[in-house]
């Protein structure tokens, strides 16, 4: 075991100055995922799902990532150990073509749950801390829960396929029941009304997430520190600068106006050509 070090000034040849005692959040566990999630319902909004009834074939758009909730709850049979539940809600836009007339923007919500297990530690301490709360008169915080924190980090899905569909004409393992409620801040991202029944036309998208989730507690570290943190950035903006002068120094875009006369070699490059040639 390494020996302990207390808070303090040490000796090192690295320039550490002292160990300081700091309050974070700790990780204990994480994974990553790259998830293929076929056939998701599209649930349009009303004015789009007049145009899906009479669209020949759709071209998919973007999918935008609107917000996660997270649940974290204990697991009974395994201590320590916690299920993290997550519901992704995207926004996906596409473009209906019906008869020869020009393409028709839509746009609808589809919802994606994701369960993951990782474990938090555990933790039996109860929480109270002085913060101030917005129109309070400076009262304590109420106690907070010893679950472990649950981070989600993902980015904006890639559409895969999109495709059309009869109403109850649909993968057996997705049913013909109607969406559930959503929520007000979710219904507030789209024009209108979204279409949660189950008459008209549907809408059918496989997408790719990528997502890393960990837990995290908070936690009181030892860590090595070297110096304070002082900025060697002035602070600028007290007066007015020539905008021309500013333009003056900008390069000229040469690349935008011509195509370049190299491409870079991706990387495995030779690798795979020795392979398949």
């Amino acid at each position: 075991m390494a020996e302990f070090i207390e808070p303090g000034p040490i000796c090192d040849t690295a320039g550490i100055r002292e160990a300081v005692c700091i309050h974070t959040r700790k990780i204990f566990d994480s994974c990553r995922d790259k998830d293929c999630v076929e056939d998701l319902r599209l649930y349009p909004t009303a004015s789009s799902q007049a145009v899906i009834d009479r669209a020949i074939s759709l071209k998919a758009g973007q999918a935008e990532l609107l917000y996660a909730y997270i649940d974290v709850e204990p697991v009974g049979f395994n201590r320590g150990f916690f299920t993290v539940d997550v519901r992704y809600f995207y926004r996906v836009t596409a473009d209906a073509f019906v008869g020869a007339a020009r393409p028709v923007s839509i746009c609808g919500l589809a919802v994606f749950d994701k369960r993951a297990i990782l474990f938090g530690s555990e933790g039996s301490a109860k929480v109270f801390t002085s913060n101030s709360r917005e129109k309070a008169l400076d009262e304590q915080r109420l106690m907070s829960t010893n679950l472990p924190i649950a981070v989600v980090n993902s980015v904006d899905p890639i559409i895969l396929s999109m495709r059309l569909s009869d109403p109850c004409d649909m993968p057996p393992s997705c049913g013909c029941s109607e969406g559930g409620e959503v929520p007000a801040g979710i219904a507030a991202c789209f024009p209108d009304e979204l279409n949660m029944g189950g008459e008209g036309r549907r809408v059918y998208v496989t997408l790719g997430q990528f997502s890393i989730i960990r837990l995290e507690r908070d936690s009181q570290l030892l860590i090595p520190a070297y110096d304070y943190c002082m900025p060697n950035k002035e602070c600028s903006g007290g007066k007015e600068e020539d905008p021309c002068a500013i333009f003056r120094q900008v390069q000229f875009p040469t690349e935008e106006f011509f195509p370049p006369n190299t491409i870079a070699t991706p990387e495995g490059y030779q690798e795979t050509k020795n392979c398949c040639g």
